[in-house]
């Protein structure tokens, strides 16, 4: 397993694990529910490859995701770097809105750690910025959990540039966390370029573009009937059909490399810079296993240029959510 360092020195496996997708009768149904057994095994695995970065957040499931990668890590914490993520204000276990105020950070964190059965979260998120709380505010909340001990470097997710440069001037931000991939590259646009400029450690969400760049689903019926993605606006209609010439362009780079396509998608984001750590969600071992093995194929200039003719910025056919969740990204 390679190596990476996120800003603040915080050193990562160059491949992590998204546990999103690790949920059984929650929220969020994706490819259907999880075996969580077989989910527990695949976290065992990615610690005997040697990888060190597992990312959840109170939203998924709500809550019992956390509980799922706490019991997993029993034992097994040393050397682990355990990021989670808060920013959202509950009533009877579902979703109300957002919160990024202060009061919200210091009453979640304290639920995060209970349920994660650690002292110190490594890595903490912000999920959603917060329209109605300056940054600074939210910033400056987190801040004090980490004088506390309780959170040992803080993060943001989906924030845009302005957010990015007026947070980093309240206290170091270690990661931004956004989607990014070959089927969406609106960072490019701005963010990468601010995360930069403050030494902050980018990590994708969705790098494979929610399964689609795998190249296993050619049409809906490869998707169960209660799968959320039947509703992402990419996956429908001719957008759908539009967006496979990109899962093609990837198929014909794989073949060259004898590599699959997820590795493929996973190699051009590690090709994108050194501080880019992607976070591919797994629920088994037999893609968690394929998606780590991508840190070992390099890309050379011909592969890169194939797969950015095929998938440029911009290109992809359809928004990456619907209105609502359009209206809480780049802010």
């Amino acid at each position: 397993m390679k190596y990476r360092t996120l800003g603040q020195g915080l050193k990562v496996s160059a491949i992590g694990v998204g546990c999103m997708p690790m949920i059984r009768n929650g929220n969020i149904n994706y490819g259907g529910a999880a075996d969580l057994d077989e989910a527990t095994r695949a976290i065992h695995r990615a610690i005997e490859l040697g990888v060190t970065f597992f990312d959840t957040a109170q939203i998924y499931g709500p809550f019992q995701n956390e509980e799922l990668l706490g019991e997993a890590i029993k034992g097994k914490r040393d050397g682990l770097v355990i990021a989670t993520k808060f920013g959202f204000s509950f009533q009877d276990g579902q979703i109300t809105g957002v919160d990024g105020s202060a009061a919200n950070a210091k009453a979640s964190v304290e639920g995060s750690l209970k349920r994660l059965g650690i002292d110190t979260i490594d890595l903490f998120y912000q999920h959603r910025v917060d329209p109605n709380v300056p940054i600074e505010d939210t910033v400056g909340g987190m801040a004090e959990l980490v004088k506390e001990g309780k959170v040992r470097h803080i993060a943001l997710s989906e924030a845009g540039p302005e957010t990015i440069q007026r947070a980093a001037k309240v206290h170091p931000i270690t990661a931004l966390q956004s989607e990014y991939s070959l089927w969406e590259r609106g960072v490019e646009e701005g963010i990468l370029d601010a995360c930069r400029e403050n030494s902050i450690g980018f990590v994708p969400y969705s790098p494979l573009g929610r399964g689609f760049l795998a190249g296993t689903i050619r049409s809906l019926d490869d998707l169960p009937a209660d799968d959320w993605r039947r509703s992402d606006p990419r996956y429908q209609g001719d957008n759908f059909a539009a967006n496979l010439k990109v899962v093609d362009a990837i198929a014909r780079v794989a073949a060259r490399h004898g590599a699959s396509n997820a590795q493929v998608a996973l190699a051009w984001l590690l090709a994108q810079g050194d501080d880019i750590v992607p976070i591919p969600g797994f629920k088994r071992r037999v893609t968690m296993e394929d998606s780590v093995k991508a840190g070992d194929i390099v890309l050379d200039a011909e592969d890169l240029q194939e797969l950015d003719t095929a998938a440029p910025l911009g290109g992809t056919a359809g928004p990456r959510y619907g209105e609502r969740g359009m209206r809480m990204v780049r802010l």
